[in-house]
């Protein structure tokens, strides 16, 4: 296992539509593995294959709490099939936007469909931070960051500011 660089605001490459994934083979288990070594050590609760300039729609995610043993789960092509009516708000926080946090509100729980690591299918009843984990690495997989569910104001702010840091670093892009 190897850790990844991940890619910063203001990279394009964020803003890519993912492709999907044709065959689960070990090259993408290695990426798997790389990819939730990166997610714990960023730390993180979900990483999407974008944010490590892999544009696949793979995703992996923790939420288990700090003093409970680490439980990665993986989703290869997922897509939300259904979202409840009802909606929560969290304070999201994205590893390609670092320090910066938002209210974000989403549907309160969704069941989600994916390939596990092993090439099966499932599916997943997420609710609470799950589902807004979920949400937020498959907007990831459609080019959408959690600032775009914020207002625009805020949105410009956010982005100005990270190009400004991108500048700064000589070479117009910022990675962790």
């Amino acid at each position: 296992m190897a850790q990844r660089p991940i890619i910063i605001l203001p990279d394009p490459k964020l803003r890519l539509v993912s492709a999907k994934i044709e065959r689960v083979d070990d090259p993408l288990r290695r990426l798997i593995d790389d990819m939730i070594e990166t997610m714990h050590e960023a730390p993180g609760v979900g990483l999407a294959a974008i944010q490590v300039a892999e544009p696949i729609r793979l995703l992996v995610v923790d939420v288990a709490k700090k003093e409970e043993e680490p439980d990665p789960q993986v989703f290869i092509n997922p897509e939300i099939v259904w979202s409840s009516e009802e909606r929560a708000t969290y304070e999201e926080g994205c590893l390609s936007i670092p320090e910066y946090y938002a209210e974000v509100e989403r549907p309160a729980s969704v069941r989600a469909s994916a390939l596990d690591r092993d090439g099966k299918l499932r599916e997943v009843l997420a609710e609470g931070l799950l589902a807004t984990v979920l949400q937020h690495e498959i907007d990831h997989l459609d080019g959408v960051l959690f600032i775009d569910h914020i207002s625009k104001l805020k949105r410009d702010r956010v982005i100005k500011k990270f190009q400004k840091a991108a500048k700064r670093a000589g070479d117009g892009s910022h990675v962790l």
